[in-house]
């Protein structure tokens, strides 16, 4: 058996001519490819040519070394014709340039889409005519790099909880806020342990939420707004108004909600297994 490339993985793989085997083929051709000396010089061409397509898995311009002596195989072709020259040259450059022109497909869209998002908001936050008039006039250079962030500072803008510093000083001075104690009653209890709180970015779920509910705002300013507001003409103080007091109130019955919550866990208890409440009352009885 002959023994090619490294001691612990080549061995020459048999292949199969006419039904003998290439050790049975004397004039199968021999090559040294590496600095390898004694046994481990010389290996078959065939041989080592399915060794070299497995560690290449396709990509025939990969460099394959040995992985005795770490050098690097020397491995040529046969020269190519000019048409097919060009055509390997045209397929290398395009299986380099696709990644970035993905990529910047990707980022494209994505800066698009917020362009026209930022876009569709400004008219239904400020009026459709008024907010079609406002872009006509505004410089398009400032519409391509405002209207993007339009977005953005939502995102950014949902991702501040100011509800977590709400009930931080909430719990901490609700003892002295007894204004607090008897809307709610029993909310400034003590707690018998602190319960362990998630993070807000914890799993996908709060980050798609997040995603969702600041790209939503301000459709649902807008729709607060006409209720709550109607008699305000003006179509941006009337959405701003809208915002801000849905941002208050779903903001009351977050804090109010999670602090709840926040009294449930800490008050949780962990029962005896029913064997050992049975063992313990007739440990009692007797």
């Amino acid at each position: 058996m002959c023994v090619c490339v490294c001691v612990c993985v080549c061995v020459c793989v048999y292949t199969h001519r006419e039904g003998q085997t290439i050790m049975d083929d004397r004039t199968a051709e021999w090559v040294r490819p590496c600095r390898c000396r004694g046994s481990t010089k010389w290996v078959h061409q065939v041989c080592l040519q399915r060794w070299v397509d497995e560690k290449q898995r396709g990509n025939s311009t990969a460099r394959v070394a040995c992985p005795q002596c770490n050098a690097e195989y020397l491995i040529v072709f046969p020269k190519l014709g000019p048409v097919v020259y060009v055509l390997d040259l045209a397929d290398r450059l395009i299986s380099k340039a696709c990644p970035f022109t993905a990529a910047g497909i990707m980022v494209g869209s994505i800066y698009w889409t917020a362009v026209t998002y930022g876009a569709v908001t400004v008219m239904q936050v400020v009026g459709h005519k008024e907010g079609l008039d406002v872009m006509e006039r505004a410089d398009p250079l400032f519409l391509l790099i405002g209207l993007p962030t339009i977005p953005v500072m939502l995102i950014l803008g949902k991702m501040i909880r100011w509800e977590d510093y709400v009930l931080r000083f909430w719990r901490k001075y609700s003892n002295k806020l007894q204004i607090l104690n008897s809307i709610f009653p029993g909310i400034g209890c003590p707690v018998p342990r602190i319960p362990a709180e998630a993070s807000p970015l914890a799993d996908h779920v709060s980050a798609t939420r997040i995603l969702c509910g600041a790209l939503v705002f301000p459709t649902i300013a807008t729709i607060v707004g006409k209720l709550m507001f109607s008699s305000v003409n003006s179509n941006l103080q009337r959405t701003i108004l809208g915002g801000i007091a849905f941002v208050a109130v779903k903001g009351a019955f977050k804090v109010y909600f999670k602090q709840q919550q926040y009294q449930r866990q800490a008050h949780r208890k962990i029962l005896n297994f029913p064997e050992a409440e049975e063992a313990w009352t007739d440990r009692q009885t007797h």
